[in-house]
């Protein structure tokens, strides 16, 4: 998955007590920084205030001119502070900015040896003083891992990703666009969403009726050029099983290729799909490669038109660049109580699987519809490995959007279920479901590889207010 390019706004800032020097040595380590990590940057050129960097209110005011002039490409700023700093500078740079970004604040480390009057930095001290300053003007901050450290150190780096992801999620989910393509499953009202609520946090829903996809589908010719080129996809994205015809596969295709042009038409950063039943009585196919494949190309696919879900797998995406997957809470694990079995049929991403994938027919709906309506479901179980589970909910009840997720692991424990199977080892697993119970939360989970909880409840209870209630953010650890 092609990572997204980001720009940070940079402040960096000195106080006249000190050297500007130094200062002026960490303006050029983080631009160093930046670019070695291949993010880019907006900052004062050095030649724009008297230190060249910030002091003061008359350079702040410079500072938040040329961020307002770079607003549609900042995603977030970062305060550098190589010594003390001035924290007025700092607070009116980024108030009178008006970019509403994420923010994060860096203090330098003082050396022992190097704390006479042109060395000392009191970064350490500044920091507070700062900080202090963006509370007063209700400016939310993260800050970095440790108080003070290096601009060049490998923790201020990994702080540095930490905190590209927190802004992903903050501006992806400002202007996410989401694709309802068909009606909730009738039986399935636990699906229901709030679509008011998700635009109040800039979220917007693109309905579109199943029936114009079938259209737009059966519109299509085998020879298209498009179709073609899907079919090509398919064959090359996992094993088809032997007895699948060729037909099948076209149908297939040609629903992917429908789907492909109305996401790209709408501008579409996600989608919920009617799954089930309509598509495979009206049309003779499951949407599950489609949506597996869009998935694997960034484009997160819920079933079940799961608009929340879909929200989940979005964000989950965002924090991690990676594919996400779509699951059931679906099966206890014997009388293991921190060990249970997530399911779907599937629309796994090949990735999010870990392992090569198995393409063929629904097995429990195909035994009720028919397996020839039914191809098109990703199968095969997930392989091992640390993983992130992440759900959103719209409570209507509260007027809010709430959220729950933490971390645990993908098991290599032998499951015989059909479909794709994830087993997951989740320390406090039974505290995690009496909440789910307990809060009204839907039976579907997003879940994504690696650890990323901490970036997430970041992204969610500092900057988008969200009710957020993380478990297990550390393997162990409430």
């Amino acid at each position: 998955m092609k990572r997204k390019e980001m720009t940070f706004g940079v402040i960096v800032s000195t106080r006249g007590f000190f050297n500007p020097e130094l200062a002026r040595g960490g303006r050029k380590d983080i631009l160093d920084v930046l670019d070695k990590k291949g993010y880019r940057h907006v900052i004062l050129p050095v030649d724009a205030t008297p230190t060249g960097v910030v002091e003061g209110y008359e350079d702040a005011k410079k500072c938040a001119a040329l961020f307002k002039e770079n607003r549609d490409v900042i995603d977030g700023i970062i305060v550098i502070l190589p010594n003390f700093g001035d924290e007025i500078g700092i607070a009116n740079a980024i108030k009178l900015s008006e970019l509403n970004v994420p923010v994060l604040v860096q203090a330098s480390n003082d050396h022992n040896d190097k704390v006479d009057v042109l060395h000392r930095r009191d970064a350490f001290c500044g920091k507070i003083s700062v900080c202090n300053n963006l509370y007063q003007y209700n400016i939310p901050f993260t800050n970095t891992s440790l108080h003070t450290c290096d601009i060049t150190s490998e923790t201020f780096s990994r702080d540095i990703d930490r905190f590209a992801a927190v802004c992903r999620i903050v501006k992806g989910v400002s202007k996410m666009r989401i694709g309802a393509i068909g009606a909730r499953p009738a039986a399935f009202q636990t699906v229901r969403f709030s679509e008011k609520l998700l635009q109040k946090f800039g979220i917007t829903v693109v309905p579109v009726d199943l029936s114009e996809m079938i259209s737009a589908a059966n519109a299509l010719d085998a020879e298209h050029p498009a179709v073609k080129a899907k079919i090509e996809s398919i064959s090359a994205y996992g094993t088809i099983e032997n007895h699948i015809k060729n037909e099948e596969v076209v149908r297939q295709a040609k629903l992917s290729v429908a789907i492909d042009q109305f996401v790209a038409q709408n501008e579409l950063d996600a989608t919920a799909i009617q799954c089930w039943e309509s598509i495979q009585n009206n049309y003779g196919c499951a949407t599950c490669l489609s949506m597996s494949m869009m998935g694997e190309n960034g484009l997160p696919s819920a079933c079940e038109m799961d608009i929340s879900g879909a929200v989940s797998m979005y964000i989950l995406r965002l924090a991690a660049e990676k594919a996400s997957g779509f699951l059931d809470w679906n099966n206890n694990f014997d009388y293991e109580r921190e060990i249970c079995v997530c399911t779907h049929c599937s629309n796994y991403p090949a990735s999010f699987m870990g392992n090569p994938v198995k393409i063929g027919q629904l097995d429990i709906l195909g035994n009720t519809f028919g397996k020839e309506k039914c191809f098109g479901a990703i199968k095969g179980k997930v392989a091992p490995g640390d993983m992130t589970y992440f759900r959103i909910s719209t409570d209507d009840c509260k007027g809010t959007i709430k959220a729950y997720g933490g971390e645990g692991e993908f098991t290599n424990d032998p499951y015989g279920m059909d479909g794709g199977i994830a087993v997951c080892k989740i320390p406090g697993l039974n505290s995690l479901m009496e909440h789910v119970c307990r809060e009204g939360f839907e039976h579907h989970v997003s879940m994504v590889r690696g650890h990323h909880g901490a970036i997430i409840e970041e992204a969610l209870t500092r900057y988008l207010n969200w009710d957020y209630t993380g478990f297990c953010r550390i393997m162990g650890t409430k």
